[in-house]
């Protein structure tokens, strides 16, 4: 971390000391009790076997599922579609394959103040069972300023409002830029965290690019505790690139990160690799797989 992101992220670290020892004393609260982080608890973000998902639906869920995933979270929704299939195939395959759905990335956007694409969402996303809804990223031309990330916050806490109504915990996904200062402020502890909404929003906290933005993911997760839900599990080279490694075969400590799955809220983690050197994900998520057995 580089001394002026170091001064922005300790100006609030005495408030989440606080949080930890509120939590503490009084429990998590009732959106985030956590997880038992299990060996058979074990999900896969389907984005990192996408070329296999789009030759073969059924046959790479099987693939997934004989290695021992068993929680599943989605990035192929399109126009009321998962993967092709309508919400009620497409659960029907993997429920017979001895998985659960329970996440779904999807890009969510209100149009002014019409929430009618969020509404169309939702219903397809109630309809298939999901637990989340999650917005993956936040496009380059929105990042401009505090101002334009406030705008964006605000939005995602109506987007969750309306999932809220469905049965649905709307989240946010995030990469390397929202620790990237703008306007003098880390778009990530300064704006998202004390402007959305907790009732409609958690966050679900990718730890390789927390690392790749030069903070602790475990210091972000104790200075916001219960905020948490969802994690993503990636690892990363001891590269010049910090190119993405399968779980375990890399530099972060996931033993050390899962001691505070607790404090974080933590209710589902799930392995992605964006990408693999050797274009292999199969033989990554496997890896990914069994190495987590031991970690965990």
């Amino acid at each position: 971390m580089n001394p002026q992101n170091r001064r922005q992220f300790l100006k609030s670290s005495a408030m989440g000391a606080l949080g930890v020892a509120l939590l503490s004393k009084y429990g998590l609260t009732a959106c985030a009790q956590p997880s038992a982080a299990t060996k058979s608890s074990i999900g896969i973000q389907l984005y990192t076997i996408r070329d296999a998902m789009a030759q073969d639906v059924v046959g790479t869920l099987k693939q997934v599922a004989d290695i021992g995933y068993k929680h599943l979270e989605l990035a192929g929704f399109n126009n009321g579609m998962f993967y092709g299939y309508s919400p009620s195939e497409f659960k029907t395959i993997v429920n017979d394959l001895g998985m659960k759905i329970v996440s779904s990335h999807t890009g969510v956007e209100v149009k002014g103040v019409d929430t009618s694409n969020v509404e169309a969402i939702a219903e397809a996303h109630a309809e298939l069972g999901v637990e989340y809804c999650v917005q993956p990223w936040l496009v380059e031309e929105r990042r401009v300023s505090a101002d334009s990330y406030r705008q964006f916050v605000a939005e995602l806490n109506a987007i969750g409002e309306v999932m809220k109504n469905y049965g649905i915990r709307f989240a946010y996904h995030n990469h390397d830029f929202e620790f990237h200062q703008v306007d003098g402020l880390i778009p990530f502890t300064d704006i998202f965290m004390p402007e959305s909404n907790p009732d409609f929003l958690t966050f679900e906290i990718d730890n390789y690019w927390v690392k790749r933005a030069g903070f602790d993911p475990i210091e972000v997760m104790k200075q916001f505790p219960g905020r948490f839900e969802l994690w993503h599990i990636k690892d990363m080279e001891a590269s010049e690139d910090q190119f993405f490694a399968p779980v375990g075969e890399g530099v972060i400590d996931y033993k050390e990160i899962f001691k505070v799955k607790d404090v974080a809220g933590m209710k589902y983690f799930f392995v992605e690799q964006d990408a693999t050197r050797d274009g292999k994900a199969m033989e990554a998520i496997t890896t990914s797989f069994s190495n987590l057995k031991s970690i965990l």
